[in-house]
């Protein structure tokens, strides 16, 4: 379980592939404090680090993985935004985020008002069931709050620490990122389906 929000950005050194899936060797400041075995969200794919080396770790992406989110898209390079778990005896900010993605949406444009930004995600129709004026959501891993809502696309506003502390800074107008819907959303759809049968 994470809470959406970035701890650090890192960046890709090499991904490899293998069979069905690939291998991705991620450098940041964090990669010490981790461990074989431990989880790590990476742009909000929650992961399982498989190795450590100096300031960097490892991950294998299996074939969901790559099929459901932007991880075995990205070129050397990229910048990713990373969070270690929730700490039982941590204070709770965010929103809780299971590193699960629902989808990849597409960064259309970021406004900006001063220190300020106004980002437009655009987002696909499975995923517009679960989203909801002044409702949570995760983009690449930050808990967001929907600041605007429409058909195909909502607004979040991003104060200026959130844009210089992830990787929202270096996307660019047609970028893909990962979406995770709040989880709440989905427990109320499948008590009602259930309850409808």
């Amino acid at each position: 379980m994470f809470t959406g929000l970035v701890e650090a950005v890192g960046q890709i050194v090499e991904r490899q592939a293998q069979s069905g899936g690939a291998r991705v060797r991620i450098g940041t400041p964090l990669a010490p404090e981790l461990t074989p075995g431990d989880s790590v969200a990476v742009n909000g794919v929650c992961l399982t680090v498989v190795a450590t080396e100096g300031n960097e770790l490892q991950a294998d992406l299996g074939p969901e993985t790559l099929r459901v989110t932007t991880l075995g898209s990205l070129d050397r390079g990229a910048l990713v935004n990373l969070e270690r778990p929730l700490r039982a005896d941590s204070r709770f900010g965010g929103h809780f985020v299971q590193g699960h993605v629902d989808g990849r949406g597409t960064f259309l444009s970021a406004v900006q008002e001063g220190d300020f930004y106004t980002v437009k995600i655009g987002f696909p129709p499975e995923i517009a069931p679960y989203l909801v004026y002044k409702g949570s959501v995760a983009v690449e891993g930050i808990s967001l709050t929907v600041a605007a809502l429409y058909d195909d696309a909502f607004d979040i506003a991003i104060i200026p620490k959130t844009w210089q502390l992830t990787n929202l800074s270096s996307l660019s107008p047609g970028d893909e990122v990962n979406l995770e819907a709040d989880v709440i959303a989905k427990y109320v759809e499948r008590m009602i389906n259930v309850r409808g049968k």
